[in-house]
């Protein structure tokens, strides 16, 4: 009966840790969507670590995220400039930044992971920090394309894994696709749910499917109008023209390409033909290939799409 009553009490203590309120958040990775998030986090009031492998690394992300809320508080407070700085300072105040993942988790809610799109690298790093943190932390990633299961299965947290899906650029981006894997518990996926509204998201619930919502019909769709033009079927101006204009779209299907870039596009419909080479929606395409073979991969080579199609 005490053995009953001891699991009892252990189980209603983990449901209460992982229903209380996400406090702490550790963001890893100092890049524009890491920057991001943390600065959205911290502007809803968690404190906020941001993790990444250097200092230098960090003090841009510091300095881009300091950029971005002086131009939200140049709009806020227009008329009160020093009622802005304030605004600047108190949020900047819930961040802090660390070269050293494994100590920081060690007294975090959530870790949210926001590095490269490479599962082994994933792997290797939620396999470190699931050692780690303590074991009511949330882990999540924010990978658009890759399955939160796979990334999950380098840790002993299934039930504590999920996928939060942040949008670029994420101070703006209202939306977060939170993503329950078959091993997410209901009560993490409630919490990650909570924490996307606490932020000021707009949360959808996804499965464990290749993209997702958005992706999973964005990167086709993007595909198939390069397939079109490759068939002759359409130019490139005439096929964003007809989407913006037919469809109401706010870009067309080849300027939403280069924005994105080239290389992640040829990046995600690759992982998703190798997992179902059968589906024509993943085919790859030879001309997006090609491009990225050249180095032509869009706005982040300041060379739009539209100039070399």
């Amino acid at each position: 009966m005490a053995f009953v009553t001891r699991q009892f009490i252990r189980s209603l203590s983990s449901s209460a840790a992982l229903h209380a309120a996400i406090k702490h958040v550790t963001i890893i990775g100092g890049g524009l969507m890491g920057a991001g998030i943390a600065q959205v986090a911290a502007s809803t009031g968690h404190s906020v670590v941001l993790v990444d492998t250097s200092e230098d690394i960090l003090k841009k992300s510091a300095k881009g995220i300091e950029s971005s809320l002086k131009r939200v508080a140049k709009k806020k407070f227009a008329e009160k400039p020093e009622d802005g700085e304030a605004f600047i300072q108190k949020i900047l105040k819930n961040i802090s930044t660390s070269t050293d993942a494994a100590s920081v988790v060690q007294g975090t809610d959530l870790v949210v992971e926001a590095i490269v799109e490479n599962l082994k690298v994933k792997q290797d790093l939620f396999g470190a920090l699931d050692k780690a943190a303590p074991e009511h932390t949330i882990f999540a990633s924010n990978t658009s394309s890759l399955p939160i299961a796979d990334i999950a299965s380098s840790t002993a947290r299934l039930d504590r894994f999920g996928g939060l899906h942040f949008f670029n650029p994420v101070p703006m981006m209202k939306l977060v696709e939170v993503i329950k894997a078959p091993g997410t518990s209901q009560q993490t996926f409630d919490s990650l749910l909570e924490f996307s509204k606490a932020l000021g998201k707009h949360p959808v619930s996804c499965k464990d499917t290749p993209g997702f919502i958005v992706n999973r019909l964005l990167v086709p769709y993007m595909l198939e109008a390069v397939r079109l033009h490759e068939r002759g079927h359409g130019s490139k101006e005439d096929i964003d023209v007809a989407m913006k204009l037919g469809a109401g779209y706010p870009m067309g299907p080849f300027e939403l390409l280069d924005y994105v870039g080239l290389d992640t596009s040829k990046f995600i419909i690759d992982g998703w033909h190798e997992k179902d080479p059968d589906n024509p929606l993943f085919a790859p395409s030879p001309l997006l290939n090609k491009l990225v073979a050249e180095g032509k991969l869009g706005k982040k080579t300041d060379v739009a799409v539209s100039s070399f199609i």
